[in-house]
């Protein structure tokens, strides 16, 4: 398996940021780095461009840092509600998802990728207060407080008296018929 060193231009998930010199596999610098114009290969004459590239990524995330500050800035004043159907007993019919909250945040003008939301335990479902964790930055991490209501009034469940169901059971056992005895084998 053959090895490579390839310099980024563009920040690649999982690999690296622009500038930085990273080791990869020859066919994938080969096929898919270097066609894309996401990678050069390491040579004297690109190691100047790396200072080039270092610049300009302390800029791009100086710029993000300050966009995500921003932005926690303006989640700190939503407050999200979510209204849901719910059948007896108040339970929810489906569940709050990450798409869901990324939508409502869309409406409050605040534009989140939903891989960058988390709910821990995975979707919603039930009713109350909640909270989720949403990653803005590398270093910018916000809580996020968000409520789940009924929107239609919640009807007790029916519950029968235990001595009713007691007795029910009692009557059945009643109404069975005695086991049939396995004849005793003669010997």
């Amino acid at each position: 398996m053959a090895f490579t060193e390839v310099l980024l231009i563009k920040p690649v998930d999982g690999l690296g940021a622009e500038g930085e010199q990273v080791r990869v596999r020859a066919g994938f610098a080969r096929n898919f780095l270097l066609p894309q114009g996401i990678a050069l290969p390491v040579n004297r004459s690109n190691t100047k461009y790396v200072e080039a590239l270092k610049k300009a990524r302390e800029i791009r995330e100086a710029r993000d840092l300050e966009v995500a500050n921003e932005t926690a800035a303006k989640l700190a004043a939503i407050k999200l509600v979510f209204a849901v159907k719910t059948g007896e007993g108040g339970k929810m019919f489906g569940a709050i998802s990450t798409a869901e909250i990324a939508a409502k945040l869309a409406e409050h003008g605040v534009e989140i990728e939903r891989k960058r939301i988390h709910l821990g335990q995975g979707p919603v479902k039930l009713l109350g207060k909640h909270t989720t964790s949403i990653r803005l930055h590398g270093s910018v991490m916000v809580e996020q407080e968000f409520e789940v209501v009924s929107e239609n009034p919640i009807e007790a469940a029916p519950e029968e008296a235990p001595e009713a169901e007691e007795r029910e059971y009692r009557d059945e056992k009643k109404s069975r018929k005695p086991r049939k005895e396995k004849a005793a084998k003669s010997e």
